[in-house]
């Protein structure tokens, strides 16, 4: 099966050449990073849970448009600019998956985001049986 590429007009628009999402081999979906951009393409505030919230429902998003729900995902990575946000971005990640249910991940430093945002979350789903 070729990837087929998924986009929403529900999450921000990609502001460089790449999809929001791939579905391939069928069931696998791989979510671009998202940054903390609102439907204007414009940063959400100065605060990380700010950031993360935005980030969190833009994935969300995209996992919508793909089929998908947040017991789906697999694995995540969260990119940081300081990793003195992990805490305040680990409470409002959890928020987002049912109880009792976390995906693998992985959370790393890193130099700085595009649009220097503070926070980018990238993902990988499986599609539910049909």
């Amino acid at each position: 099966m070729n990837p087929q590429p998924i986009q929403t007009p529900t999450a921000p628009l990609p502001i460089g050449p790449y999809r929001q999402a791939i579905q391939a081999q069928g069931t696998f979906v791989f979510l671009s990073g998202q940054i903390p951009l609102n439907s204007q393409g414009q940063i959400v505030g100065d605060e990380i849970t700010l950031q993360t919230r935005q980030v969190m429902e833009n994935l969300g998003a995209v996992l919508q448009a793909a089929g998908c729900g947040w017991q789906q995902v697999v694995k995540t990575t969260i990119y940081l600019v300081d990793l003195g946000d992990f805490s305040a971005v680990n409470q409002v990640y959890a928020e987002y998956f049912p109880e009792g249910y976390a995906p693998a991940r992985a959370c790393v430093q890193v130099a700085r985001l595009p649009k220097d945002a503070r926070v980018e979350i990238d993902a990988i789903a499986v599609l539910p049986p049909s």
